[in-house]
């Protein structure tokens, strides 16, 4: 039985170029940077989980919930095959719960902040915000984007971003945790305009402090499907 099976909606994703330096403390053991176009990218995503359900199981108060995840991209050579991973820097949630639970079984770095949302649909197109707030501020990503979704390009920056179907987590130098997490293809919205107010360093930690100045190299959402977080197994 799957350890987790959830619906993740509406995929709000900024995209930053970043020096591979700053990431090596976090790199997994038994994996290695993956790059897109030899570009090291490190994500902020933003999403709904809908219709969460734990071992098969609805625990009350936390079916429905949002989540914002700063991550960048790994890959693990295993089977004469590449396994395409991601490791989260931080996962932000409204729910306590969520956090014991992740951060004792899976060893991610799990955080509880109060959180909010907004789905809205006009004639023309549609917006998804998220927000998550550190301290006394409010943190924003928010997306202008087109009504209708489309196929994801075979082989383009938006399929690399969104088909990493492993997860890994550092536990220490000689040791980490990896995990499947399973989904169709997903489609994606065309993009017209987006915010972005983060303060970094306050959410991240002072190695990510330039991201508060920084454009992001691309901005995409995606809809999201129904998925499967796998059981974890240790990698030593």
């Amino acid at each position: 039985m799957s350890f987790l099976k959830a619906e993740w909606r509406k995929l709000a994703i900024a995209n930053y170029e970043i020096d591979k330096s700053i990431l090596k403390d976090y790199i997994p053991f038994g994996t290695e940077l993956d790059l897109w176009e030899d570009k090291c990218y490190v994500s902020l995503v933003g999403f709904m989980f809908v219709n969460t359900r734990l071992f098969g199981v609805k625990v009350p108060f936390h079916v429905n919930f949002e989540e914002v995840n700063l991550r960048f991209y790994v890959k693990r050579f295993e089977n004469d095959e590449w396994k395409r991973g991601v490791v989260f820097i931080k996962e932000i949630v409204p729910k306590r719960t969520l956090t014991f639970v992740a951060n004792m079984v899976y060893k991610e770095n799990y955080e509880t902040m109060k959180m909010s949302h907004q789905w809205e649909e006009n004639d023309e197109s549609r917006i998804v915000a998220y927000n998550w707030r550190k301290g006394s501020n409010w943190q924003l990503i928010k997306i202008l984007a087109s009504l209708e979704s489309e196929k994801i390009e075979p082989e383009s920056e938006t399929e690399f971003i969104t088909e990493h179907y492993w997860g890994y987590a550092k536990v220490n130098s000689k040791t980490s945790n990896e995990y499947e997490v399973t989904h169709p293809k997903w489609k994606k919205y065309n993009v017209i305009d987006y915010e972005i107010k983060v303060d970094y360093a306050d959410v991240y930690g002072e190695a990510f402090d330039f991201l508060s100045s920084e454009k992001p190299n691309s901005v995409m959402l995606a809809e999201g499907s129904e998925i499967t977080v796998e059981n974890k197994r240790k990698i030593e």
